[in-house]
């Protein structure tokens, strides 16, 4: 009779598995600096579409800015992940997105699925404001950041309190100071 000894790397976490999710504090705040950032980055995107349609009133073709706003937003944010783990507000606060399995980068396939995702930040909360006929700025303001602390608060309820965009897309926040894993090395071009 042969008997297998149980492998203790198979009953061992992989280093992504390991690392820690930053606290939500940190998160939050990471997500307050990619806001600014990414305001002057929609300022651009929206100068260059008034340009090149000749949009000379922000009501006409609100519709296609708002489709070219929502790609370059996606360029943004994929392009980063994919690359390199990190947005530049999540290289600052030392946050990575690696993939929930092995610790690697996100696939492009799974980064689109997590940007597509990620709107569940904001959609139920204008939603609402649409549905409820709300029209000043004080009202939207105040609903939307109800909706985002709402969300950043569920994550409370996940293991590893990890946002539930992430769970779905088998993705997951690490905090590098924290947890020791260095991650995916970044990616070497060629000359």
């Amino acid at each position: 009779m042969t008997r297998t000894v149980p492998s203790t790397e198979a009953s061992q976490p992989s280093p992504a598995q390991a690392a820690i999710a930053p606290a939500l504090l940190r998160r939050l705040a990471c997500l307050v600096y990619e806001g600014v950032l990414l305001f002057g980055i929609v300022m651009a995107a929206g100068l260059v579409y008034s340009v090149v349609t000749g949009q000379r009133h922000a009501l006409h073709g609100m519709h296609g800015m708002q489709i070219w706003i929502f790609v370059v937003l996606g360029v943004y944010f994929i392009g980063f992940w994919t690359r390199r783990g990190q947005t530049l507000p999540m290289q600052t606060w030392q946050i990575r997105l690696v993939n929930a399995s092995d610790g690697e980068l996100p696939s492009l396939a799974r980064a689109t699925l997590r940007y597509v995702l990620a709107w569940v930040w904001f959609l139920p909360a204008l939603a609402i404001v649409q549905l409820a006929g709300l029209k000043s700025m004080g009202a939207l303001s105040g609903v939307l950041l109800l909706g985002m602390l709402t969300y950043a608060a569920l994550s409370r309820l996940h293991p590893q309190r990890q946002f539930w965009h992430d769970a779905i897309c088998g993705t997951r926040l690490i905090d590098l100071r924290n947890s020791g894993f260095a991650g995916p090395a970044a990616p070497r071009h060629r000359s």
